[in-house]
């Protein structure tokens, strides 16, 4: 079998006092669309800057491409995109995206040519001899992922990629990580946001508090997880149907949208028992169907709200 591309084995970082990631392990396999999730403050930046060796772990063993050679060593088959976007506000765009291409090792020739050819690609030509300052916050952000993608690397890190963009933006970007992941490459994103992951990954990792709660492929989770999911759609009556979904001798968890609400079930409850109560509460139903529980559910499950506060954990 052929080693992963990323490899971290019971890495932790602490800092003042407090414990950011604590022994963590995961794998990412060559090829495919891998998802690091947690809620703000879980520690998802400080593990991919540990993977790229930005920072180095407390404890712990990270290995790249089956390999000893650090992020540094292997930055030019990595293309990373931090979540602090970082480009020189005076530099014009093209330039800007030459500049990071010759430090990946472009020649100056190929850099401004693979430049050229990203902006196009992603609705920016016209403002390659502008200034980036010029640019809106979502510009500048599309020039920095063009920036990590020119050199065309094997290993894709994009932490919050998706963040602060428009619906149409967004969706470009996410096609263009779709291609990548199609193309063989192996892209790694973390986000909080469950809708991009289940869409996109094929697998994940989910970590909260700095420790890991689920990891492996999406579609195994999932059948790992139940089929006790109820997704359901009311045309009247919400506040009867609320009533029920806070029953937990029905219901154990309820991810309530107001007219829409995918529900588990508790132990010992059945579909039809749930149908006929909310029938019973005169709610009207215009879909009740029993579903594979969604991301979000088994994100809310398993991280909990206790574990989405992301407290400092403290030293003793």
């Amino acid at each position: 079998m052929a080693a992963p591309v990323v490899s971290a084995d019971r890495i932790t970082k602490r800092f003042a006092g407090h414990t950011a990631v604590r022994s963590l392990s995961l794998t990412v396999p060559g090829g495919g669309l891998h998802g690091l999730l947690g809620p703000n403050g879980a520690g998802k930046t400080t593990t991919i800057r540990m993977l790229l060796n930005i920072i180095t772990p407390d404890e712990g063993r990270v290995v790249l491409f089956g390999s000893e050679g650090s992020g540094r060593e292997l930055s030019e088959r990595i293309g990373y995109l931090p979540e602090e976007r970082g480009l020189y506000p005076k530099m014009k765009v093209l330039d800007q995206l030459a500049f990071l291409g010759e430090a990946k090792g472009l020649s100056r020739w190929d850099a401004r040519k693979r430049a050229k050819a990203w902006l196009e690609r992603l609705g920016l030509g016209e403002w390659a001899l502008r200034k980036v300052s010029d640019l809106s916050k979502g510009m500048q952000q599309k020039v920095q992922f063009a920036g990590a993608l020119q050199h065309d690397p094997d290993l894709v890190i994009l932490d919050e990629p998706f963040s602060g963009l428009d619906p149409v933006n967004s969706q470009v970007m996410r096609d263009v990580v779709v291609e990548l992941a199609r193309a063989g490459r192996t892209v790694l994103f973390s986000t909080h946001i469950m809708e991009h992951a289940e869409k996109m990954c094929d697998s994940v990792v989910i970590i909260a508090r700095g420790e890991k709660v689920v990891d492996g492929p999406l579609a195994q989770i999932k059948r790992e997880f139940g089929k006790s999911h109820v997704a359901l759609a009311f045309s009247r009556n919400q506040a009867a149907a609320k009533r029920v979904l806070a029953d937990r001798t029905l219901v154990a968890h309820a991810d309530d949208a107001g007219a829409t609400a995918e529900v588990e079930l508790a132990a010992g409850t059945d579909p039809e028992g749930l149908l006929r109560t909310l029938v019973q509460a005169d709610v009207g139903l215009s879909r009740f169907e029993v579903v594979e529980p969604s991301l979000q559910s088994i994100f809310i499950a398993k991280v909990g709200g206790d574990a989405a506060l992301a407290a400092a954990r403290q030293e003793g």
